[in-house]
């Protein structure tokens, strides 16, 4: 799809908030090489400690490739909600009694954010963050920009999530152990009420806070998916039309790191990063004419030109574009 093209003046600025989360963090660090790609300026929300987990990474981009993507690090407010000194993420967090006192921090950096932006001689242009991050919503409405959530899950699970919260099947069933259908799926599945994720599970003084995540959600441009639609045909489909919203598939946006040393510094040579560069020696020593290996074939071709997963980034960049005009 061909882009249409901007004045410098006019140049987009995304803006990405990822979840303080490492299988959060990773993939929309990729994200934001795969948009500075299409020459757009990306600009990284993070903290101090977060941000040292990927900055050696975005610092070979953009000097070897001249990537336009910056990082901005705001403090954490971990001792002003009771954390534990330098708990600036969800993996270091010793207790999910903390979750609240750690969400609540994060909203601390809505008014930062707001300021830094305001002063930017570019101005932003879109908002890709976490759906966790319900305050983004009101930040994109004040500079009358898009919102994008982005999840870190598939379309599966996103579906079934969504149609598990809105039918309430699980609670239809006797016990923890008894399977159940899962209404509005293009595919029959089964599943058990213990198998749920853990947004099902109550937790303590959480309620407030899913609920402002759903109604932000509510109100988003769309949703971006670090998925290919080849991978689960059928699937963006029936989400656009379960939520109402634009689904956009662009992955796996792992891909778009063609070297070992970009797969290893991702995590800042942390077990994960390890895991998937294993992962992927591991799709490619697969005997021929396996499922797994036609995934890995398949997965590759979404994400080289004119595959289903660039066009998607093309079409996302469109779309942004078409919106703001509508301003």
């Amino acid at each position: 799809m061909e882009i249409k093209m901007v004045s410098k003046a006019k140049r987009l600025h995304f803006v990405l908030i990822p979840l303080m989360a490492q299988g959060h963090l990773i993939p929309m660090v990729d994200i934001s090489k795969l948009l500075a790609r299409q020459g757009i300026i990306v600009t990284i929300i993070s903290t101090p400690q977060n941000a040292s987990r990927f900055e050696k990474t975005l610092d070979r981009a953009r000097s070897e490739s001249g990537l336009e993507i910056n990082v901005v690090k705001f403090p954490f407010a971990y001792k002003e909600f009771g954390l534990p000194k330098n708990c600036e993420t969800l993996d270091t967090l010793p207790s999910k009694d903390l979750l609240r006192q750690f969400y609540d921090a994060v909203d601390k950096l809505q008014e930062p954010l707001e300021m830094f932006l305001e002063g930017q001689e570019t101005p932003p242009s879109c908002i890709i963050s976490d759906k966790c991050f319900s305050w983004t919503s009101t930040t994109a409405k004040r500079f009358k920009i898009p919102r994008i959530v982005f999840h870190g899950m598939c379309c599966f699970s996103l579906l079934s999530s969504h149609n598990v919260h809105l039918h309430s099947p699980h609670l239809s069933v006797a016990s923890d152990l008894e399977p159940f259908s899962i209404p509005g799926m293009p595919h029959m599945v089964e599943i058990a009420r213990a198998q749920l994720p853990g947004a099902f599970q109550k937790l303590a003084n959480m309620d407030d806070v899913r609920e402002k995540m759903r109604e932000a959600e509510s109100e988003a441009f769309g949703v971006i998916v670090n998925s290919f639609q080849e991978l689960e045909p059928g699937y963006a489909e029936a989400y656009a039309e379960a939520i109402k919203k634009k689904v956009w598939f662009v992955g796996p946006v792992s891909l778009c790191n063609d070297r070992m040393v970009d797969l290893f510094d991702r995590g800042n040579n942390c077990n994960i990063a390890i895991s998937e560069t294993e992962c992927l020696k591991f799709l490619d020593s697969m005997r021929p004419r396996t499922r797994i290996q036609e995934i890995a074939v398949m997965a590759r071709k979404a994400v080289e030109l004119k595959g289903s997963s660039s066009s998607n980034v093309s079409s996302l960049i469109q779309d942004v574009l078409d919106q703001l005009s509508l301003e």
